[in-house]
C-alpha cells in the first residue's frame, strides 16, 4: 500500500428504467472527514445513502460532489415556476427602488433568476429505484476519486522520500560536527586567555570544570539519536496500508522540536547553517503530509 492523497476526482453515471444519474465528486484536504454531496431536492432521502458510501471508502478530506437525475431524453424534468414567490419579489424590489429613486427595469430573465421562482423538479421518481442507479454511479465516481487520490498519493511518496534522504545527510553532517563543538570552545577559551596574558589559568581546574559544563550542555547526542530514530519512523509510515496523514503531522512537529533544541545546544556556526536548512526542508514536507490521508 502506499501513501493516500486526499486530492482528487471522479464521475460515475448509471441508468436504467427511463432514468439517467450522473454524479461527480473532488475532495481536497481537511483534518476530518467533510462530506458535502448536493442531491436533487426530491431525493434528500437518499442523502444516509450517500453519506454511509463515502464514509466507507475515505477517512479524511472534504468530499464535495454534485447528483444530477434526469429522464432517459435528457430532460431533467418538468418546469415549476412559483408564481407567488415571484409576486413577493417584485412587489419587494419596487418598493426598496422607488425608495432609493432607482430605476424599475424589472423583467421576465430577471426574475427568473430569484432564488426559488423557477425549480425543476422530477414526477414519479421510484425512490428504489433511483437508489439503486445512484448507488451504481455513486461508486463508479468514488472508485475514480479514489484512483486518483491514491496516484496523487504515490507522487507525494516519492517526493517526501526524496527530502527525507536530505534530512538523512543532514543529520550525519551535525553528527560529524557535534564532537568539535567542545574542543573549539575549549581552544577559543584558551585563546583568550592567552591574549590577555593568563595562560597560566589554563590548567585552573575551574577552566577545566568550565570545560567540562560547557561539553555537557552542548551534548546533543540524544537529540540526533530522536531524529534518526523518528526519520526511519516516517520513511515506514510512507508503505503502511491505514491513513498516516496525521502521525507523519505530528512526526514533523517532533523532528521540528529535536532540531531546535540542536541548534539551542550546539552554539556553533556551520551546525547552525545545518539546522536552518533542516528546518526549511522540514517546512516543505509539512506542507505535502497536510494533503496526506
Amino acid at each position: 500500500m502506499a501513501l493516500k492523497s486526499m486530492t482528487g476526482f471522479g464521475e460515475g453515471a448509471a441508468a436504467g428504467e427511463g432514468i439517467h444519474v450522473a454524479v461527480e465528486v473532488s475532495s481536497v484536504n481537511r483534518k476530518q472527514l467533510d462530506i458535502n454531496v448536493n442531491l436533487p431536492r426530491n431525493l434528500v432521502t437518499l442523502d444516509a445513502q450517500v453519506q454511509n458510501m463515502v464514509r466507507a471508502e475515505f477517512t479524511r478530506g472534504r468530499v464535495s460532489g454534485i447528483v444530477r437525475v434526469e429522464n432517459a431524453d435528457g430532460s431533467a424534468g418538468a418546469v415549476k415556476i412559483d408564481a407567488k414567490l415571484a409576486g413577493q419579489y417584485v412587489e419587494g424590489i419596487r418598493k426598496t427602488a422607488a425608495k432609493l429613486k432607482l430605476a424599475d427595469d424589472l423583467g421576465a430573465e430577471t426574475i427568473a433568476r430569484l432564488p426559488g421562482v423557477v425549480t425543476v423538479e422530477q414526477e414519479n421518481l421510484d425512490a428504489g429505484h433511483v437508489s439503486t442507479l445512484l448507488e451504481q454511479a455513486l461508486g463508479k465516481a468514488l472508485r475514480g476519486l479514489a484512483k486518483m487520490r491514491a496516484a496523487e498519493g504515490k507522487a507525494l511518496e516519492k517526493d517526501l522520500r526524496g527530502r527525507l534522504a536530505l534530512l538523512d545527510g543532514m543529520v550525519k553532517t551535525v553528527a560529524k560536527l557535534a564532537p568539535t563543538v567542545a574542543v573549539g570552545y575549549r581552544e577559543k577559551l584558551f585563546q583568550r586567555l592567552e591574549e590577555a596574558g593568563l595562560q597560566e589559568l589554563a590548567a585552573d581546574e575551574r577552566i577545566v570544570k568550565e570545560i567540562a559544563l560547557f561539553a555537557d550542555r552542548s551534548d546533543i547526542s540524544e537529540e540526533l539519536t530522536r531524529l534518526k530514530s523518528h526519520l526511519e519512523q516516517t520513511r515506514l509510515l510512507l508503505r503502511s496500508p491505514e491513513p498516516v496523514g496525521r502521525t507523519l503531522d505530528f512526526l514533523c512537529q517532533e523532528l521540528f522540536r529535536e532540531i531546535n533544541t540542536v541548534g539551542s545546544k550546539a552554539n556553533e556556526v556551520e551546525i547552525t547553517r545545518v539546522v536552518v536548512a533542516f528546518k526549511t526542508e522540514l517546512e516543505r514536507i509539512r506542507e505535502q503530509v497536510q494533503n496526506i490521508e
